[in-house]
């Protein structure tokens, strides 16, 4: 009889790892109860990388032409931030959960913050919506959005770099 539970735990556990792929989905929690003393508990999960910038260096041959016009509008400092993780930043704001994000407080409001903005700990920086509930996201510290990483109506994941602030 165990060796028959333990298929059908083998069983489950590859369909909680199908349907965490077909989904789309990082992580799943279950837990399933066999009796008074004997449950069964799966957390199944993959790593998600989160890509903020999906754009290619320029070729060699139009980046003179290219580059300084780019120079002139923004900072250099933009370009070395695409290599590394933004989540890795200390300034990283990170979606406590999975939801939609929001920016504003309604359709047509302005937006919490914009980049360049200075803010207090505690000031509502976007929603995240889940589960039809809107959460509103404290700024973590006091300082100046330097770039924002999510767009308005975008789906996040938990742990995912909201913005950057300094």
């Amino acid at each position: 009889m165990p060796n028959k539970t333990h298929e059908t735990d083998v069983a489950f556990i590859k369909a909680l790892a199908e349907l965490l792929n077909d989904n789309d989905l990082t992580e799943l929690q279950v837990k399933r109860d066999y009796g008074e003393n004997d449950s069964l508990n799966v957390r199944v999960s993959r790593r998600k990388e989160v890509i903020t910038q999906v754009q290619a260096a320029p070729a060699p041959g139009p980046a003179p032409v290219a580059a300084p016009a780019q120079t002139a509008e923004t900072p250099a400092a933009p370009a070395p931030e695409a290599n590394e993780d933004p989540a890795s930043h200390p300034g990283a704001v990170i979606s406590p959960m999975v939801g939609t994000v929001y920016m504003q407080a309604e359709p047509g409001a302005p937006s919490f913050v914009s980049v360049g903005d200075t803010v207090s700990e505690g000031d509502t920086l976007l929603i995240v919506e889940a589960m039809k509930t809107m959460n509103h996201i404290p700024a973590p510290r006091a300082g100046t959005v330097k770039r924002i990483l999510v767009e308005d109506g975008a789906a996040v994941e938990y742990g995912a770099p909201l913005m950057i602030i300094e």
